[in-house]
């Protein structure tokens, strides 16, 4: 066989149509749009209407991960052990969509109860809606790989469910204070707002999960697909799996200074600039983030996926080192501009750590020869979430232990903790993201990879009909 024709084979078959593109990213539309929600107000939820102080708020978001080390995996596992006439991926949407919404209603709920209940209450629901989106998230990653085997389709796919992802992300962070205040009769802490609000995002989650699972299909059918993989032969698929085990790290350390800066973006806006309205419109700038959305497919092509997200980890040092100017001189043009070029460094990121992490299950099986992709995809999940709790908690630890205390005017030592949340941890997990990204190299031996595949693939299938 040449060189070429693999390749020819590969890039012609297993093209998505775009109907069903379109409702592939609508399920990161449908979790951005709650699960944005609650990464980036729930911290203030509970410290401004519920009452519970920002060091118990903390803990609750480590404890929740600890509870993650088993969920991600779990889900994983059950992915990799499901067959069904729907796929392995795609039934989660339909099993799991309505508790997801139940749980990201509750967890805004405040029922009148002491302090220690609404402890018992915060563990309970947070950890639900938690656990209950590794159930509809890891899906979305673990079906790529399903959905097409063309490199350039998975990035075209998602770059697509990043574009949807980021305007779910810019529409909730965007008019929730303003939701929440017309629900609340003007006030952005009614307990009432935040439930009317958290009720109508619930309802339209469960439609849009309705939507996704309806048109999307698992095309792409192998002989250990179609099989369920025991669990011990599944994790071989990691073994000297240096690129998963690098986008995995970057996921978590990604994602924890995201959060550190989302969680506490209203904090800063409201106590360091005076201006809380101001947060809404600051929050709303990712949109910027679309253009580079846009761009990636291109630019991945052209230098490559992991010189792409490098460009994007640069632009995002370089936006929190402007954003420190911005916060010295309390200079609202610069810190929006600084804001813009960070969003335009993490848009050309979030969207390609899913094909990179696609890309692993390919080299697991390439060079283990078994495919899992529920194990796999699952740790993406786990390390997300990881980074986000671990960042909840450093925020949670450093506004109380600079001396934040809620609705009042806060000393100088407590609005330097919130601007070491808003500016120096996320430009560390940035940094350090970056640096690890030197060691990725799949872009170099993807061809010679994905030929391989197809080949075995094509044996492995010609027997099975023999």
């Amino acid at each position: 066989m040449s060189e070429n024709a693999p390749k020819v084979a590969v890039a012609e078959k297993n093209m998505v149509p775009w109907n069903e593109r379109i409702a592939y990213s609508f399920s990161d539309f449908a979790c951005n749009l709650s699960f944005q929600m609650v990464g980036t107000y729930l911290m203030i939820f509970y410290t401004d209407t519920f009452g519970i102080s920002a060091a118990a708020v903390g803990t609750l978001f480590l404890v929740a991960r600890i509870v993650d080390a088993f969920d991600g995996p779990f889900w994983g596992i059950m992915i990799d052990h499901t067959h069904t006439k729907w796929g392995k991926s795609r039934p989660y949407w339909l099993w799991f969509a309505i508790p997801f919404a139940v749980f990201c209603v509750l967890v805004f709920t405040t029922p009148n109860m002491s302090l220690t209940g609404k402890l018992v209450w915060a563990y309970v629901t947070y950890i639900g809606v938690d656990v209950l989106y590794s159930a509809v998230n890891i899906p979305i990653t673990s079906i790529l790989p399903s959905l097409t085997s063309n490199p350039q389709e998975r990035v075209t796919l998602s770059t697509i469910r990043q574009f949807m992802g980021t305007a779910g992300a810019t529409i909730i962070t965007g008019i929730t204070l303003t939701m929440v205040a017309f629900f609340g009769n003007g006030s952005t802490t009614s307990a009432r707002g935040w439930f009317i609000w958290a009720l109508i995002v619930g309802i339209i989650v469960v439609i849009i999960f309705g939507f996704v699972f309806k048109y999307t299909t698992e095309r792409v059918q192998t002989k250990s697909s179609r099989q369920s993989i025991p669990i011990k032969q599944s994790l071989k698929a990691l073994k000297k799996n240096w690129p998963w085990a690098i986008i995995i790290f970057i996921n978590f350390i990604y994602w924890m200074g995201m959060q550190t800066r989302s969680q506490v973006t209203v904090y800063f806006f409201k106590y360091n600039m005076h201006d809380a309205k101001l947060a809404s419109f600051v929050l709303s700038l990712q949109m910027v983030a679309l253009v580079a959305v846009v761009l990636t497919p291109w630019t991945s092509k052209m230098i490559g996926k992991r010189n792409t997200m490098l460009g994007g980890m640069i632009l995002a040092v370089v936006g929190q080192l402007l954003l420190s100017l911005g916060a010295t001189h309390l200079s609202v043009p610069m810190i929006i501009f600084a804001t813009v070029v960070g969003y335009l460094g993490t848009g050309y990121v979030s969207g390609l750590i899913a094909v990179m992490l696609a890309d692993a299950v390919d080299y697991g099986e390439w060079k283990n020869g078994v495919r899992a992709e529920g194990i796999v995809t699952s740790f993406s999940s786990f390390s997300a979430k990881l980074g986000m709790g671990i960042g909840g908690v450093i925020t949670g630890w450093i506004l109380t232990g600079t001396g934040y205390v809620a609705n009042h005017t806060q000393t100088a030592s407590a609005l330097h903790g919130i601007e070491l949340n808003y500016i120096w941890v996320p430009l560390l997990g940035f940094a350090l993201s970056g640096i690890a990204l030197m060691f990725y190299h799949v872009d170099g031996i993807e061809k010679q990879m994905q030929s391989d595949l197809a080949e075995k693939h094509a044996r492995e299938n010609a027997a099975d009909d023999e």
